[in-house]
């Protein structure tokens, strides 16, 4: 049997196979569009249960056939698999293009929205057909026929393009290796840092020190290193990945425009003016032009912040550590129009230093008290503590030995959710951290559908038989995922379209994982987590506090630095035409002139690397990351006011944010769980600007 066709219980992760995915999702379409014509051959007036249920049953195994398919893509990619990865997306886009498309089915759900049957429907129920009525008019639905073959065209180039962005930049990181062979090249470098980096040299055959632009790898070099000329050279790869200064197979600039191009004409044949508006459509903004006001208030009130950030910086640089001017481009700093000693490459180095000289401790000793067997637990244990909950490991079919498998069971044993947790960075991995749903919750007949999450990262994996060791900012990024894992685990909606993180806006779907963030700041929380790797002792008090102080440490710069992404993200998404004259890069650059205070030099190529927006679901939408800051600040607020540990506030934010996924509008779940309209003073007191 073809492991892709089998809905009984998990995927069959070692069963899988490039040539069943074509086959799997070949026969589902079929059987999928033989229903769709039963049921519209159907004169009867359609219901919930001969219609709906219908739709959702067949489409559901699309998706658990395809969603595999996707992760295996993401997490082992492979040439074979890739091939039939991309053979297939057109075919699947498709489908989904052709049903959001199709005027008859629009027509089934208007009638039942006009029928008897809704007024006695769940809230949940109607939210789904609300939901599918605003996607028909979003899909097309209404337009001419040409129109239509034309939307087809859009949406399947669109699928090839983002797949391809993905592809592109995953060959340029694994393509870039550097070898150091004399180690007083190295100095400053931590230890492990080292070590991972001889074995993955001893691991390709070659001596010395093997470095990459994977975030384990890279990340500590920019850092740590005190070699000036290493870092300037990694900066370099890294900022151009993907761009014309590589192959030219693997250059996303045209790629980059065509999507840009592409959405807006899809915008203007929905009757948009650009693709920003149709973005907003089903989101919580209202309009590009909230956002850009949004984001242009929140930059006033960190600028001023930014500039001390960096003034402070660049003086240190040059009094303390004695950069001066370098041979390369210059950073150009707005704040004075001055050209500067500091580069970019720089910047992450002289922070550290920065921040070792002010506060005395260094990212590296923190690091130390992270071990993955004491910081896994010590998660587990907030949660059950908040919510009432056991996790425990279990068994199930995996991608790769690394990976764990976890149930979550509620305080009488019953199972509420399951979860895969994938911690490693590998050649094979698409960069970055994410959660997906492998299976979303839902009523059957036999009883309740258990959600399963996967839980994917990119950190450090373990050297010289040690556990791995995290740093306080991977800790805080594994909190974040699980915070979506939970949002999706932890629904009570009974109904596919709106359960777990299914319906939900998707400015607000940042809520629960920034949520779960600030418990990473919390001593309570944060010294039953921890455990010298080498002693054994937990985190002192002392050097807590010294990370406390240090937790707005430049904030300023950080909160700019996505106002910056987000800015450039809507406006290129709203205020911009694709080949009008201006390139992407300008268009940066106009919005760095405006925002940043930090520029960086002019051959980084950041939008070739931007997978959130050109290869992710982020188009127009990146901003949600900081307006669902200003939600979960605030939603946290609550627990700071009652006891961060509080199970009856935990309690609260279950069942009024997590338990109700997209059953009702993101804004009515936190003013039940708030009792008032979002504030946005608590972020700005959370990040030290105030």
């Amino acid at each position: 049997m073809n492991p892709l066709l089998d809905f009984t219980g998990l995927p069959r992760f070692a069963q899988i196979k490039p040539e069943h995915i074509a086959p799997a999702i070949e026969q589902l379409l079929a059987e999928n569009r033989a229903l769709v014509a039963r049921l519209l051959s159907d004169s009867a007036q359609p219901t919930w249960q001969n219609f709906v249920m219908s739709m959702e049953d067949a489409n559901e195994r699309v998706s658990r056939a395809w969603g595999p398919v996707g992760h295996l893509n993401a997490v082992m990619n492979s040439p074979e698999l890739r091939e039939a990865y991309n053979a297939t997306l057109p075919v699947i886009t498709q489908y989904y293009a052709e049903l959001g498309q199709n005027l008859a089915l629009f027509d089934k759900f208007k009638a039942l929205r006009n029928s008897p049957e809704f007024a006695g429907l769940s809230a949940a129920r109607k939210k789904i057909i609300e939901n599918e009525l605003r996607d028909f008019r979003l899909g097309g639905a209404e337009l001419p026929d040409a129109q239509k073959a034309r939307y087809l065209e859009i949406q399947e180039r669109l699928a090839e393009l983002s797949s391809r962005f993905s592809d592109n930049l995953l060959d340029a990181t694994n393509d870039y290796t550097l070898v150091i062979e004399n180690e007083k090249e190295l100095s400053g470098l931590p230890e492990d840092v080292l070590q991972a980096a001889q074995e993955a040299a001893q691991a390709a055959g070659k001596s010395g020190w093997m470095f990459t632009l994977k975030a384990p790898s890279y990340g500590p070099v920019m850092q740590y290193a005190d070699n000036r000329d290493l870092r300037e050279k990694l900066y370099r790869a890294s900022g151009t990945r993907a761009s014309e200064f590589g192959k030219p197979e693997w250059d996303n600039t045209k790629l980059m425009d065509e999507i840009v191009q592409l959405r807006g004409e899809e915008a203007r044949l929905l009757g948009f003016a650009n693709f920003g508006e149709l973005s907003l459509a089903s989101k919580m903004a209202n309009s590009p032009q909230q956002v850009v006001e949004f984001m242009r208030e929140l930059a006033q009130r960190a600028r001023p912040f930014a500039e001390k950030d960096l003034s402070e910086l660049r003086e240190f640089a040059r009094t303390e550590l004695g950069i001066s001017d370098h041979s390369a481009e210059p950073v150009l700093s707005v704040v004075e129009g001055l050209r500067t000693g500091l580069q970019s490459w720089d910047v992450g180095y002289a922070s550290e230093k920065l921040r070792e000289q002010r506060y005395a401790f260094s990212e590296q000793e923190v690091k130390q008290y992270f071990p993955e067997d004491a910081v896994l637990p010590g998660m587990f244990k907030l949660v059950e503590t908040l919510y009432g909950l056991k996790i425990k490991a279990a068994n199930a079919p995996v991608w790769h030995d690394d990976v764990r498998f976890f149930d979550i069971r509620d305080d009488r044993e019953q199972l509420v959710g399951q979860f895969y947790l994938d911690m490693y960075a590998r050649n094979s991995k698409r960069g970055g951290a994410w959660m997906d749903d492998v299976i979303t919750r839902r009523r059957l007949g036999t009883g309740i559908q258990t959600p399963v999450a996967y839980l994917n990262c990119n950190f450090s994996a373990p050297v010289g038989g040690k556990p791995a060791v995290f740093t306080h900012d991977e800790v805080i990024t594994l909190f974040h995922e699980f915070g979506h894992g939970l949002h999706h685990l932890l629904t009570e909606v009974e109904d596919l379209g709106v359960s777990g993180i299914n319906g939900v806006e998707w400015d607000a779907v940042e809520l629960p994982s920034q949520f779960m963030e600030n418990f990473c700041w919390e001593w309570d929380v944060v010294h039953g987590m921890t455990r010298h790797v080498e002693t054994g002792e937990a985190l002192p008090r002392a050097l807590f506090d010294k990370m406390l102080a240090a937790k707005n440490f430049q904030s300023g710069l950080q909160t700019l630095r996505q106002i910056e992404f987000s800015l450039f993200d809507m406006l290129m998404h709203s205020a911009f035409e694709a080949g009008g004259g201006k390139s992407i890069l300008q268009l940066l650059d106009e919005v760095r002139a405006e925002v940043a205070v930090l520029i960086p030099p002019a051959f980084h190529r950041f939008p070739h690397s931007f997978s959130h927006i050109f290869s992710g679901g982020y188009a127009a939408g990146y901003y949600s990351y900081k307006w669902a800051e200003v939600l979960s600040a605030d939603a946290y607020s609550l627990f700071e006011e009652n006891g961060v540990l509080n199970p009856d506030v935990g309690a609260r934010f279950r069942s009024e944010i997590l338990a109700v996924g997209g059953s009702r509008g993101a804004m009515q779940s936190f003013e039940a769980f708030r009792g008032r309209e979002p504030d946005m003073d608590a972020l700005l007191r959370h990040n030290g600007l105030l």
